[in-house]
């Protein structure tokens, strides 16, 4: 009996610290998964944070698997875009120009709505890649049957007055669906 708690403490001793290292590191592939709460998708805008609601905001997997769309907006006429082309799963995803085919995408949208005149509404629209560089990537670092959890940051440029906006610490956690 005392052979056999000594020989568990043993196996305790050596495989307790196997399993925090192994619970410790971090995922080559897709990284963490940031810190937004389920349904929504978060960022910080030129340093100014900002929060998709739930019902508008989803990530949708098509083209058999290999495309990946989020899309999440809120109520004050802002909103984010991702795709990714040649999606396979948990993985990093950059934003590059200098990719010859499958260029992935992502875009940041301001509508502002002129109540009184609807049709002096304005929209401007963000985009990358805007040049022959990285200036961004996505990471799935989970999927689900009914989620999309990961991280992104980008630079897009607007092609009407070529200002640059940031999005940065990025992160989501969406209903997938699948088309």
């Amino acid at each position: 009996m005392k052979t056999t708690k000594k020989l568990v403490l043993l196996l305790m001793v050596l495989i307790l610290p196997l399993a925090i290292f192994n619970s410790c590191s971090s995922d080559d592939d897709g990284g963490s998964g940031g810190s937004a709460p389920s349904g929504v998708l978060k960022v910080s805008i030129d340093g100014s944070s900002w929060k998709s609601l739930e019902i508008s905001s989803s990530a949708t997997i098509s083209n058999s698997g290999t495309h990946l769309t989020i899309i999440a907006t809120n109520s004050d006429g802002k909103a984010v875009s991702m795709n990714v082309f040649g999606y396979e799963g948990v993985g990093t995803y950059e934003f590059n120009g200098n990719l010859l085919s499958s260029v992935n995408t992502a875009s940041y949208t301001e509508t502002n709505v002129d109540l009184s005149n609807p049709l002096n509404s304005t929209t401007e629209i963000w985009s990358t890649p805007y040049e022959d560089a990285v200036l961004g990537s996505i990471s799935i670092s989970e999927e689900t049957d009914t989620k999309i959890i990961g991280t992104f940051n980008f630079k897009a440029k607007n092609s009407n007055d070529d200002t640059i906006v940031n999005l940065t610490d990025g992160s989501f956690n969406l209903n997938k669906q699948v088309q």
